[in-house]
């Protein structure tokens, strides 16, 4: 990392009191995350988390604004004792490393998720202050989805469209889009998952990683929990949860009554939305910034889709072209294993 012992000075000369400080401060490197972001665990009592986040390509007035606003209105997000938005620096308190999905076992599932879809709920329940934020509308969800062609097709794996194929998969994304700005439009995390929820002292979540927040589908992050990249659950339990949910969204005054169906069908394209973006969006990182490890992340996002588009008769062509002309690409891939089989 470039001018770490000015990164380290600033840590230093950063740390809040009430933390007993060590006679030698020790940054200890941990695991990035999608991002750009560089996180390091400080050595002090309490321990304490240095962010190097570059600014030319990172979100920090956002993360920061996000993060205060959050607090607010009674979610648990990371302390801010430091910032230096010059060098993109922060140092934030410490959730520990237990992610949500490291605690996920056969006897607290329900549990754990009725506490993060309690946290969700808050979150929605912000929307009508959350005046700063910007759309997922059209126009943001034309260029999530073009992530797939460039880099899910072309890149990773070679095939170019025809002209036909093109307008299929233009007409199936105006259809995506159209589901999604149907819904009632709330405030969204935009990366509601098991990797930015944090278990802390006595089951308690944390929130991370929310400064790409948005107005959006009412839908999209709890298809982002319930239907998690690096998680998955039985496809019953899916929906009996997404409709519970949706009991509490007209419950709280946040949703009218619409029947399962249509909630679920709203759920589903968001989903396909979302799973869509992501296969681009894992392409992407694994080619362009060395991370390979999401490509073992890629066969539980097409089976995601498969099994969506699979439901619906708008989702019909792009689901047979999937079949027919994609996962013949995807099955020598050595990090590919078949997605079908429990289908």
């Amino acid at each position: 990392m470039q001018n770490r012992d000015y990164f380290s000075h600033w840590v230093e000369q950063s740390l809040p009191s009430g933390v007993d400080t060590p006679r030698e401060l020790r940054l200890e490197a941990l695991a990035g995350d999608a991002g750009f972001r560089r996180y390091f665990r400080v050595n002090t009592e309490p321990s304490l988390i240095a962010v190097n986040s570059p600014p030319e390509k990172e979100k920090n007035s956002e993360y920061v604004k996000l993060s205060l606003f959050l607090q607010a209105q009674g979610l648990t997000t990371p302390k801010i004792h430091a910032v230096n938005y010059t060098d993109g620096y922060m140092l934030v308190e410490d959730f520990g490393s237990t992610l949500f999905g490291q605690k996920l076992g056969t006897d607290n599932l329900n549990l754990l998720y009725d506490r993060a879809e309690k946290e969700l709920l808050k979150i929605q329940k912000t929307t009508d202050k959350a005046t700063s934020v910007p759309l997922h509308n059209e126009i943001k969800m034309g260029q999530e989805l073009a992530l797939f062609e460039q880099w899910f097709l072309n890149s990773l794996l070679g095939y170019q469209l025809s002209c036909d194929e093109k307008n299929m998969l233009d007409e199936f994304f105006d259809c995506l889009i159209g589901s999604s700005k149907s819904q009632p439009q709330v405030l969204i995390h935009s990366d509601y998952h098991s990797r930015n929820l944090m278990i802390l002292e006595q089951e308690q979540l944390g929130v991370i990683d929310f400064q790409d927040a948005m107005l959006g589908g009412i839908t999209y992050d709890l298809v982002s929990l319930l239907k998690d990249c690096y998680v998955r659950q039985p496809e019953n339990w899916v929906i009996e949860r997404a409709l519970r949910y949706k009991q509490h969204l007209v419950t709280t005054n946040l949703l009218t009554y619409v029947d399962d169906k249509q909630f679920l069908q709203w759920f589903d394209l968001m989903g396909l939305q979302r799973h869509i973006k992501v296969l681009g969006i894992f392409s992407r990182l694994a080619l362009r910034d060395a991370k390979s490890s999401y490509l073992n992340d890629i066969p539980l996002v097409v089976h995601y889709c498969l099994e969506a588009s699979n439901k619906y008769p708008q989702a019909k062509q792009f689901d047979q072209w999937f079949r027919d002309k994609i996962l013949p690409l995807l099955d020598p891939k050595t990090w590919y294993s078949n997605v079908l089989e429990d289908q």
